[in-house]
């Protein structure tokens, strides 16, 4: 059995019109053409597809039960075509994207959305990880990006582009002791309990970790709860007050007399630089340095 896409379209075309003559006019064939593809057809499948009984055919209950998949059929080959043709000229087979657990509030999406309007077959895959494994999985080539928070100390390997500015807030219950103080010492945050977003892997000391005794978290959303319940304090986003205004009502700001509660952070998209990488990574850096560009 030999069917091809032709066949299928001008079989969904006859039964559409019903007619040969008037599925030819429509695909702009001969109705001999038309009527000839149809009999190949039948022969193929082994298959009465129409009654050819007066001026017109008449499909037949077999042709009506396949007319009902031809039109995903055709759909699901002329996306398989697409999806040959963009390979060919280098999309990836899939695009991994690591976000780093503090970020999955912002608008990285904006960028996805992006991506499946310019790639629509590309098959997209978002994790979410603690800033630690994300470069982790970045440098180990389980994700060709990542949206994560500048470093202190670059790896080599890394290569990046800035998104925007991400301010982070100590915060504690509003029953919370540290709560209570209208400035608090480098020293009672030392003695109190952080809870901090972390890495799994408790070799790796996460970058924000000030207390000596720490709870860890892999998300900032279940570091968000333990924080509310008064079990320890710990530094959020601001933008998670935006999200949820009824935080403002639980949880305070937390004022210190050694240094500065706020915490300025830049949000890199990040690649390896050694990675060769496909037409989708590379159109939303170059989107991305045109938006900078615009700007400045």
């Amino acid at each position: 059995m030999n069917i091809n896409q032709e066949q299928l379209n001008i079989f969904k075309t006859v039964v559409e019109t019903g007619s040969f003559s008037a599925a030819a006019r429509k695909l702009g064939k001969v109705p001999s053409a038309v009527s000839m593809s149809i009999a190949n057809l039948e022969i193929d499948l082994q298959l009465t597809l129409f009654h050819r009984v007066g001026r017109e055919p008449i499909p037949t209950d077999q042709a009506l039960t396949l007319y009902e998949k031809t039109e995903q059929l055709l759909i699901e080959m002329n996306q398989w075509k697409q999806q040959a043709y963009a390979l060919s000229a280098g999309l990836e087979s899939s695009l991994d994207i690591v976000v780093v657990s503090e970020l999955s509030h912002t608008n990285w999406t904006d960028y996805i959305a992006l991506l499946e309007a310019q790639f629509p077959e590309l098959q997209i895959n978002i994790f979410s990880a603690p800033q630690e494994d994300a470069l982790q999985l970045l440098m180990n080539e389980s994700a060709q990006l990542a949206i994560m928070f500048e470093r202190e100390q670059l790896e080599s390997s890394e290569q990046f582009i800035e998104l925007k500015r991400e301010v982070l807030v100590a915060v504690a219950a509003n029953q919370h002791p540290l709560a209570q103080q209208s400035k608090i010492s480098f020293e009672q945050l030392l003695q109190s309990r952080q809870i901090v977003v972390a890495s799994r892997d408790r070799a790796i000391k996460p970058e924000l970790l000030y207390s000596k005794k720490n709870w860890r978290t892999d998300n900032h959303y279940s570091a968000c709860s333990m924080i509310s319940r008064g079990l320890g304090w710990g530094i959020l986003p601001l933008e998670m007050f935006n999200e949820n205004p009824e935080l403002k009502h639980k949880l305070t700001l937390l004022n210190f007399s050694d240094f500065t509660p706020k915490f300025e952070y830049y949000v890199d998209l990040v690649w390896r630089r050694e990675n060769q990488l496909g037409a989708a990574a590379r159109f939303l850096i170059a989107h991305i340095r045109q938006q900078r560009n615009q700007s400045n």
